[in-house]
């Protein structure tokens, strides 16, 4: 076997990247509405006016980042004084770094040693001297360390800016994150909203349908396996990315098996990889409590209750209280700072939304009403990952 051996092999796909996630096809299917929200709150900039702050969110999967950059896309096809900067906030999570880098995109400086300020004042005198009118994008805001801070700090500057301003476009997974915000970052970041809700079955088969016709030779996939692939991502959760992710690797485990057509049964076969691949992917960008819990739950459901259970219970549940005992024991361990019962239990909410734990009420008899906890995947295989992300 040599490369040319397997270049020279037959394969379902026309285009692989088409099935990706991250692709950005010509049109966004059934994110029309939304679109056209966004682009409206964006478009007085044609007009020399500043636009208002605005908070896009919804569960992963629902087309928030692919319709913001479908908009940018447009935007960038007319003249205007704006310009619009995309920020990744798992790369860029803090005020500094976030200055940083649109200091460096914009006005071409990213020298390091330099405070905060000194590239605010930069990208204002950018903005002053050409009237010009800067939209951020920040991806997933929510994981943004110090947020009140950042907040503060763009919407002060239009203040001191004479001609032009800064805009804000927010995307978040995390409605509750907004909790998180002191009042005035609150009313700042909400002029306008756009919630993304997830898709149901028909729409995700539309979805899979255009872009099995980019992604896939024709009559290569079977109707079953888009069939499929919808139906398990609109029970699950809605997921856009979760059903093509699905189709995919139906795709490769077809190329694998030499088979010619992806059908339902490759499809079946390639869930069990996805469902892992995605559950690393949302334990990765958990924020760190949020980690520290879930490894905290981990380490019950290995060590077992130390509680007498009552009523029965499986010995994978475990009270509100025990979870609360075990994380404080780690973040010490740990050397972290250990938030209060009511954030745990927070986070634990928070879990649950994303499919990785489920919380069951007791009923009468365990120390009145209580909350049980259980961990959704592998103990062993949730402690170990999460061991591996602390220690990087």
């Amino acid at each position: 076997m040599n490369f040319k051996d397997i270049l020279s092999e037959r394969s379902v796909f026309i285009n692989k990247d088409a099935l990706s996630p991250h692709y950005l096809p010509e049109k966004i299917i059934h994110r029309e509405k939304e679109i056209e929200k966004i682009m409206r709150v964006i478009a007085p900039v044609f007009k020399n006016k500043r636009p208002n702050n605005v908070f896009i969110y919804g569960k992963t999967g629902t087309g928030k980042t692919s319709s913001v950059k479908y908009i940018m896309k447009q935007f960038k096809e007319l003249p205007s004084n704006g310009v619009i900067n995309y920020i990744n906030c798992r790369m860029y999570n803090t005020r500094y770094k976030i200055l940083q880098k649109l200091a460096n995109d914009i006005v071409g400086f990213s020298k390091n040693g330099f405070p905060p300020s000194h590239f605010y004042e930069r990208l204002l005198s950018w903005i002053n001297n050409g009237n010009k009118f800067l939209i951020i994008i920040l991806d997933e805001i929510d994981i943004i360390k110090d947020l009140n801070e950042l907040i503060y700090t763009l919407t002060r500057a239009n203040d001191e800016i004479r001609s032009g301003g800064i805009s804000i476009i927010g995307i978040s997974n995390k409605i509750s994150f907004k909790n998180q915000l002191d009042n005035r970052s609150r009313s700042a970041l909400l002029e306008s909203e756009v919630v993304f809700p997830p898709y149901n079955s028909e729409q995700l088969k539309e979805i899979l349908l255009y872009r099995a016709n980019l992604g896939f030779n024709e009559n290569a996939c079977d109707s079953s396996a888009i069939n499929l692939a919808a139906a398990i991502a609109a029970r699950e959760t809605g997921d856009a990315r979760y059903a093509l992710k699905l189709l995919m690797y139906a795709g490769e485990i077809a190329d694998e098996r030499k088979d010619e057509i992806v059908t339902y049964k490759h499809v079946e076969e390639a869930r069990k990889n996805v469902e892992k691949d995605l559950v690393i992917e949302a334990v990765a960008t958990l924020p760190e409590h949020q980690q520290l819990v879930l490894y905290a739950l981990s380490i019950l459901s290995i060590n077992g209750s130390k509680y007498q259970k009552l009523n029965g219970e499986k010995e994978d549940l475990f009270m509100m209280g025990e979870l609360y005992e075990t994380y404080q024991k780690v973040c010490k361990q740990l050397k972290k700072e250990v938030r209060s019962s009511r954030w745990c239990k927070e986070y634990i909410r928070e879990l649950e939304a994303l499919g990785l734990v489920e919380t069951i009420s007791s009923g009468k008899g365990i120390r009145g009403h209580s909350t049980l906890i259980r961990l959704l995947y592998s103990k062993d295989w949730i402690k170990r990952t999460i061991e591996g992300m602390l220690a990087q």
